[in-house]
């Protein structure tokens, strides 16, 4: 089977989803991304992010209830597919192994800065 070929950012907000479940539309996902890394994020970049991994297959989305304090607006509410969460595995292993092999003596110098 081919390699999913996710990048950093995908793999963030992938691991996002999953981190929020039921909850994960592109502004939670945005709150969410920033609260945990620090970083500033802009929400269209969240949303090509997004209609590109459903592209790839990463993720599905469906559209979820309206609500009042979104002026009747329902929100597009995303979920992880088996092949996104497929490629979250092998960046997971593949990470892993690299750190593995790390040698303990540059692990310590890292820690110490």
């Amino acid at each position: 089977m081919k390699k999913t070929g996710i990048g950093e950012f995908e793999e963030l907000v992938l691991l996002t989803i999953c981190v929020l479940q039921n909850e994960a539309y592109a502004f939670s996902i945005k709150l969410e991304i920033e609260a945990r890394t620090g970083r500033s994020l802009n929400i269209s970049g969240i949303h090509t992010t997004l209609y590109r991994m459903e592209d790839k297959g990463l993720v599905n989305s469906k559209m979820g209830d309206s609500s009042k304090e979104r002026g009747g607006k329902r929100k597009r509410m995303f979920s992880v597919t088996p092949y996104g969460l497929k490629g979250l595995s092998e960046i997971k292993e593949n990470r892993n192994r690299l750190w593995n092999d790390i040698p303990a003596m540059i692990l310590n110098d890292v820690s110490k800065l």
